[in-house]
This record gives C-alpha cells, structure tokens and sequence, in this order.
C-alpha cells in the first residue's frame, strides 16, 4: 500500500514538473516592457517602514506609471499605498515618520508635494506651485518644506506667443529655478505656494538642504539652467530670516549637492576641486566650514566617483563602484580612512538610505539571478533581508545566464564585459553573437536581469545566440585613469575593445565568425556607427541615436563641453582629431547593412548625425533603413514606441544573423484585434 502511494506521488511529481518546464518559455517584447521594476527606497527615520517606488506599464495610456508602496520591517507586509493613472514619486518621510511626503501631477498638469499617512487614506496636496514643484526637503523639524520651482512668466509668454506667435531665442531665455519655503501646517489646511526665497537671473538653484537648526538652507547652483553651463555650479548658503544670500564655494568645475554635518558647523559636497575637465574625471566629496573658506578634499583615495548618502555619529557613507560591482563606503573622520561597509564583493547595490540613528541602511540591489529587489540591514553588522519578491514575476521566462569576463584589447588594456549565454549553452559549438554596447561613454554594464528596453538579449539568447555587453574605455566603475583612456582616442580605443572582445570570443571557439552584430543608444550608437564604416567584421548593425560625425555634432547639441573635453579643441581650431574619431571619415570603406534609430527632437546627438550617416550608406549603396521615432528626444519613453524599437531590431537582426524575412518596416503587420497589457501577442519574435 506504501509502495503504491510513493509511485503516485511521484507520477503526480513528475506530471507537475513536466508542466512546469512546459510553462517556462522565451519572453515577449511585451513580457520584457511588462516587467515591473522597483527603485528609490527611503527608510522612515524610525526604522520601522520602507518606503519605495514601483513603475509599471499602462498599454491604455501609453506611459510607464510609478506609485508607491511601503514595506512594514516588523511584520514584511509590502503595500500599495498610491494609485491612479499619474505617477506618484519621489518618496520623503517626515521627521517623525508619520506621514511621506510626495510629488505627483495628479490634481493639474504641474507637479505638486502632496502628503500621505502610511496607514493609507487620501493624499493631501501640499503645493500649489504656479510651475510646479522640482526637488523638495524638509526641514529637521518637520515643520517646514522647501521646494525649487521656475521663475516662468506664464502670463507674460502666453501674451506674446498670442501676439508673434510662438519662437525662442537661443540660449538667451532662460526660466531659472528658486527655493521657495513653506509651513506644513498651513499646507494641511488648504495648498499653498509659501514664500519665495532667491530670486533673480545671477543663478539658478539645482539642489538643496536644510541645516540642522532650521535657520539656513545650503544650495548648489549654476549661472543658468544651460547644460552647458554645468561647470559653474557653486555652493550658497541662504538665512531663512532676512532671506540674505552668501556664496561659500567658487571655483572651476562644478561643486554641488550640499549637505549639513550632524551638528551644522560644516557642509559636505560633490566637488571637481576646481577641475574644469570633469567629464571624465573623479569627483570627490569635499567639506567646508558653513562659514566658507577653502574646501577640503576627502576622497582622493578612492579611484572612483563617491555619491554622498547621510553623515552619521560615527562617519561619512557614500556609495561608488567598484568595476560591475556598487557598494556602501563610511569615511572614519579620525583618519579619512575609507572603509567598505557591505558584501560580497559582487554586490551590485544602490538607492542606499538611513534611518535616523544611523543604525539600519535600506537600499536596493539586482543580480544576475535576480531583478531589483528591496533590501534591509544592520550597518554594524552588514548582513541584508531582502523585503520584496519582483522576480516572482519573470519565474516562468527562459531567461539566459550572465556572466562577468575579461580580455586584451588591442593596446593591451584589460576589458572587462557581461557575456549572456543560452541556458542549453554548449561550449563545443558555435553560437552568431550580438554586442550590445552601453551609452555614456561612463556608463556600465552588469551582470544582472533584465535587459527590457531597446536590445532584448533573452530573446536572442533564447533562440541560441551569445550577447556581449562591452564595459570599453571610458566606462565609469574601473577608475579615472580606465574613464580618460578614450579621450582624444573616441571610436578608435572603443572599436578595439569590441573587435578584441569579438576575437576573444571566436578565439575560445564559441562564435560563429560570419554571424556577429552589433548594436547600442546614445555613445552604444556612435561606436556602432563608427565599427559600421571601419571594420566588414558584422553582418549587421544598429545605430541608436548615435554621432556619425563630431563637427555635426558638437555645432548641434546641447552639452558642447562635453564634445571639447573629450577632443580637446572644436572643429575650426582641430579637424584632425574630429576627422579621425568621425564614422563619416570611414564611410568609403563602409559594407555593414545598418539600421539607423532616432529621436524626432533629439538634442543631445541631434538627428542630422542620422541622416548624414543614412546618406552616406545609401551613396554607397549599402542596406540601410532609417526610423525616426516621432515627438522624442534622445530616449524613447513610452511602452508602445519602446515596442517598436525592439521590434525593429529583431526583425533586423533576426534577418540578417539567422535569414528570417525582412519585413517592410514602413508595413508592419499589426495584430487583428487590439488587446492590451499581459495578453497582447507580439509579432516579430
């Protein structure tokens, strides 16, 4: 009878097992844009809640919506605690944890502070801010908040666009940003805009903080709102009582987002200590007297770009990277010893933030097992709880393994890179491969799930192809010196480290050398751009709103600077080196069928650098296809354009690495009955 009921229960095992390998498949583009994805946990200085922001996906409206959830740490219950078609973020507990604060556009069209009970109920709206609200804090006492918002004249550019209609004169209209304060009491009892406190054109603030006492409020700012005018962010501090302003720090490069030490006598700020090549260059977290005089450097040990989080009894925390991994640091002030807080050393954590004795740190962190999830722990004892379960919801997806890997370039360097592998990967065959190249250039690659927006990796993984995400030169996390080595060297150094991450790859054994691709966005997009003019290595490319040529470019964007730290001097004055690191220099030697993909409104690598690069293929009769992605700028944002563009890679690349037929891009097929959300059918996969 025993013997009979064991066979059972193992007929009814291995049925269930059976099912469940069944169930698990190769995700959708859907499924990917589908994916939830947590961010920005805040602890309540009591130590008793989480606060944090999920954003998810609205098919009906066509956005990504993010609303807040908190997680009680005595009992793990996680709840919703907003709802409704606007996003609600930017998540900040009062002083005595009893209520969070929040900003949302959901009552109007500008976003305002609303604040709302961790039990739940309505949230009360705060702020009725004639532009809307931009970053917030509140005082140490709860009592007061303050806000940035624009000195836009509403009514004055209302009254002339009604007369001339409407126009901008270059870089000579600026709305600056103020402060502005308010009490919260008063706030409760009906919305109110508070008290104005900088004004003018001298500057415009970008980011602030209330001392201890409630009587000061530090700020950064800049000349004007201008991105290029980057350089000249310096630090003030404002008296609450006579609204006087003093500035505390000036010098090259810019200095900003101050901070109060514990007992006000110091600020604490992210500093180029007077470098005006900050682009590529270490930052460092620098203190002065609140009185002013001349800052000191705290981090020059550490070879990377420290962000501040709290200053505590016992030292400064700040988190950086550390190659593909990101970590919690605490500066002993005894010493400026610098001390890694949190482990293993593979960790890939972020969002750090800390309760108010400075005893518990929540913080989020991913994996290549794993999507973001919300975690807890001692700082004495680093040891994390992990509080949500996203990855529940990708349980039942075939989705590829990742891997860290390192290589030689061609000049000797190291490079290190994430290799995506199939589950069945099988180190005797030969797999096409696909290179995914990261924007920036001081971006990074990692190990962790999910790649869910532009190149979807699992797919291709998941039809049995290897993906390389290249960490080049230049990428931020392996130093200054690793961050400078593509400067004056852009395209050339980076196409080295793709070709001889490829040729390590083919070298091994494992690619299949007439089957490789290459695609990326932003700085991914004009490496690709200049590998599909000076190299016959891939079958195929994608340029995502990518530089085809720097003197387009830098005449064009709106981060010039950006353009003469890297090259040096402006096209006029060098052509030589804009000529060497320009795809269009190459375009004669150009064989790579090439799909070119752009934002319509696109500033930062504004779409001409498209269009020249389309011209250029098509003279020399090369496949290329052109998709300018209508009303975006340099990224794409919503779900259903997001849709289009990974769709439209698949099918590129799905052609010409595995002979699909390509389709009229200009005649999609389309599904016969519009559904939305999780059940919609994606076509092209």
């Amino acid at each position: 009878m025993l013997r009979r009921a064991s066979c059972a229960v193992l007929i009814c095992f291995l049925a269930f097992v059976s099912v469940s390998r069944a169930q698990v498949r190769v995700p959708t583009v859907d499924d990917l844009i589908n994916v939830r994805q947590i961010s920005g946990p805040k602890i309540s200085p009591n130590g008793r809640w989480i606060a944090y922001t999920v954003s998810e996906t609205d098919w009906k409206q066509d956005a990504f919506v993010t609303q807040l959830w908190i997680v009680n740490l005595s009992t793990g219950n996680n709840i919703q605690l907003t709802r409704g078609d606007k996003s609600s973020s930017s998540p900040q507990w009062s002083p005595d944890s009893q209520s969070l604060a929040f900003t949302s556009s959901r009552i109007g069209d500008k976003s305002q502070i609303f604040l709302i009970r961790p039990d739940g109920g309505e949230a009360i709206q705060l702020t009725k801010a004639e532009n809307g609200v931009g970053g917030y804090a509140w005082s140490r006492d709860g009592k007061f908040i303050a806000y940035s918002s624009s000195d836009a004249n509403q009514q004055e550019t209302k009254a002339r666009k009604d007369f001339l209609g409407d126009f901008e004169v270059v870089r000579k209209e600026y709305n600056h940003s103020h402060l502005w304060t308010f009490e919260v009491s008063e706030a409760l009892a009906a919305p109110i805009t508070g008290t104005q406190r900088s004004k003018g054109k001298d500057f415009s603030v970008t980011s602030f903080s209330w001392s201890p006492d409630g009587r000061q409020i530090a700020f950064s700012a800049t000349s004007n709102p201008d991105l290029i005018n980057g350089g000249t962010s310096d630090i003030y501090r404002l008296d609450t009582a006579d609204n006087s302003i003093r500035k505390l720090v000036s010098q090259p490069g810019p200095d900003s987002n101050p901070a109060w030490s514990p007992d006000g006598r110091q600020i604490i700020f992210n500093s180029a200590m007077g470098n005006p090549k900050y682009f590529h260059s270490n930052q460092r977290l620098a203190v002065i007297s609140a009185d002013g005089g001349a800052p000191q450097s705290l981090t020059d040990s550490f070879d990377e770009q420290p962000s501040f989080i709290d200053w505590n009894a016992d030292g400064i925390y700040f988190s950086g990277q550390q190659k593909t991994a990101s970590h919690l640091f605490r500066i002993d002030l005894k010493n400026n010893r610098i001390i890694r807080i949190s482990a293993p050393e593979s960790l890939i954590a972020g969002g750090f933030d800390f309760s108010a004795d400075g005893k518990l740190v929540a913080f989020s962190s991913a994996s290549p097992a794993s999507l973001n999830e919300l975690y807890v722990s001692s700082v004495s004892n680093f040891a994390p709880r992990k509080l949500t379960s996203m990855t529940d919801q990708v349980k039942n997806y075939r989705l590829a393994g990742r891997e860290v890997i390192s290589w030689t370039s061609k000049d000797g360097t190291v490079i290190e890179g994430i290799l995506i592998k199939p589950t069945d990967f099988d180190p005797s065959k030969k797999y096409p491969l696909l290179c995914v190249i990261h924007g920036g250039p001081t971006g990074v690659d990692r190990p962790t799930l999910l790649d869910a927006r532009y190149y979807p990796a699992d797919i291709w993984a998941g039809r049995g192809a290897l993906v390389l995400k290249v960490n080049y030169r230049g990428s931020a996390g392996y130093g200054e010196k690793f961050r400078q080595l593509n400067v004056r060297n852009l395209g050339v150094g980076d196409a080295w480290d793709v070709l001889s991450g490829i040729d390590y790859l083919i070298g091994k054994g494992w690619v299949d050398s007439k089957r490789v691709g290459c695609m990326g966005w932003s700085q991914g997009g004009y490496i690709s751009a200049f590998l599909t003019t000076s190299s016959d290595k891939f079958a195929a490319i994608s340029v995502g709103a990518g530089i085809s040529n720097w003197a387009t470019y830098y005449y064009n964007t709106d981060i010039t600077p950006f353009t003469i730290q890297y090259l040096g001097d402006d096209p006029a004055d060098d052509t030589e080196i804009y000529q060497k690191t320009s795809p269009m220099t190459y375009i004669k030697q150009a064989k790579t069928p090439t799909l070119i993909q752009h934002g319509e409104f696109d500033k930062r690598v504004p779409i001409a650098n498209a269009y020249e690069l389309r011209q250029g293929l098509e003279d020399r009769r090369i496949p290329v296809e052109l998709i300018v992605y209508k009303g975006y700028g340099h990224g794409i944002t919503k779900p259903k354009s997001m849709r289009a563009v990974m769709q439209h890679n698949l099918a590129w690349f799905n052609h010409y690495i595995w002979g699909d037929p390509l389709p009229d891009f200009s005649k999609p097929e389309l599904p016969k009955k519009e559904t939305s959300g999780e059940d919609r059918k994606t076509i092209g996969n």
